[in-house]
């Protein structure tokens, strides 16, 4: 696996997590408690955390493809964005919501 491609995973997964949080408070500008997005990575996934406490998303390290969580330590089935190409990354950044509404299929 190409370092490039990991590179490149990892910080679509950081412009991720940053948009999230981005809408989170152009939604709620005065939120009773902060929100936060990171990455934490694992063997073969990334994992988009909320809060450090919940998934949020999966995101397979060496393909890019993102999925909805089935669990807290398992994507779903059937991939729902992928990162590395640039048409699906920027439909998936331009509807995404802190909610994870995004990750459901509807297109």
């Amino acid at each position: 696996m190409p370092t490039m491609t990991v590179n490149l995973v990892e910080k679509y997964c950081q412009e991720l997590c940053d948009t999230l949080e981005k809408r989170f408070y152009e939604k709620y500008p005065n939120p009773s408690r902060d929100r936060s997005f990171t990455v934490k990575k694992g063997r073969k996934y990334y994992k988009i955390l909320e809060d450090n406490c919940s998934a949020h998303a999966f995101v397979d390290i060496q393909t890019g493809d993102v999925f909805k969580p089935a669990s807290w330590n398992k994507p779903a089935h059937g991939v729902r964005y992928n990162l590395l190409d640039e048409e699906s990354r920027e439909f998936m950044l331009k509807i995404c919501d802190w909610a994870g509404g995004y990750l459901y299929y509807s297109r």
